[in-house]
């Protein structure tokens, strides 16, 4: 069994997209510029944009962070959105989800230029991925892609078993894996909270996608021996363990499913470092085009 450490891959592209993007200020170019855009004040969403700007830091973006208080409006929000998609020394934003319930997050993810739509959410960017066109892929399915990819993983003509559907994971995945292309062209189940007959379909996997936020939802007995684990999921789990009173837990039983496997993503330390690595990947191809560099 070998663990896909997403920790040390992000660390590897990380390192690249530095090495590019000092090539570029050698040119005498401005660096990169990624904004994240959070309203009210979400624990887990606090966390994950402070360590998107960390991220920007080390590979030499600019970044900044918008904190805007809960009580933010949809039309001030929508303010925000147009600001930012007209200043040109933004390369890339995102509105960090979840918003508050007043706020319509369809009309605020469709106010986004798909140009800087570096979380790959808009329309037109899902349309260009589902057609096999340029434009951004949303961060956490091009991270599992990496992960496959980067871990020599082969995928071609393996059946491929995603669970969960949600547009923001499942959906995308699905799409990329059957894809023809590499990492990709492989036979796809998708499945969700009305899949009958799941633990059958999930031991069918080559590849087992875990991906419905549900703590420890996959059991050594639902794995093939010899599968592909990626472990998606992410969830705080109360605890009196430790000082901050909670665990962070995957989709996947780790412990009894490691057994079987020969490969598995861990959780923390999977799939979330991919993620916020492809956010810089996004964005520094969004940099490239605004300056022709492709």
């Amino acid at each position: 069994m070998e663990i896909i450490s997403g920790v040390a891959l992000s660390r590897n592209i990380k390192e690249e997209i530095k090495e590019e993007v000092s090539g570029f200020l050698d040119q005498g170019l401005r660096k990169p510029k990624l904004v994240a855009v959070l309203v009210g004040l979400d624990g887990p969403s606090q966390t994950y944009v402070n360590a998107k700007v960390k991220d920007c830091h080390q590979v030499g973006f600019e970044s900044e962070a918008i904190r805007l208080d809960e009580s933010t409006s949809e039309e001030e929000l929508l303010s925000w959105v147009k600001k930012l998609n007209e200043d040109a020394s933004v390369d890339g934003f995102i509105v960090q989800l979840p918003l508050p319930k007043k706020i319509d997050e369809t009309k605020i993810l469709l106010a986004i230029d798909p140009l800087k739509d570096v979380d790959g959410f808009h329309p037109v960017n899902i349309g260009n991925m589902a057609l096999g066109l340029p434009g951004f892929v949303p961060a956490t399915p091009a991270g599992v892609m990496q992960m496959l990819d980067r871990s020599g993983i082969e995928t071609s003509g393996k059946h491929c078993v995603i669970v969960g559907r949600s547009k923001i994971v499942g959906m995308p995945l699905s799409i990329l894996l059957a894809r023809n292309s590499n990492p990709g062209n492989c036979t796809v189940t998708l499945t969700h909270s009305r899949t009958k007959n799941l633990e059958e379909i999930c031991k069918e996997a080559d590849i087992l996608i875990a991906a419905l936020g549900k703590p420890g939802f996959i059991k050594a007995d639902m794995v093939k021996k010899g599968a592909v684990v990626i472990d998606v999921g992410i969830s705080r789990v109360e605890t009196d363990t430790n000082e901050k009173g909670y665990l962070i837990q995957g989709d996947v039983d780790f412990n009894s499913v490691s057994d079987k496997v020969s490969f598995i993503s861990p959780v923390p330390g999977g799939v979330g470092p991919m993620t916020r690595t492809s956010l810089l990947t996004n964005t520094l191809r969004a940099y490239k085009r605004s300056f022709n560099l492709n």
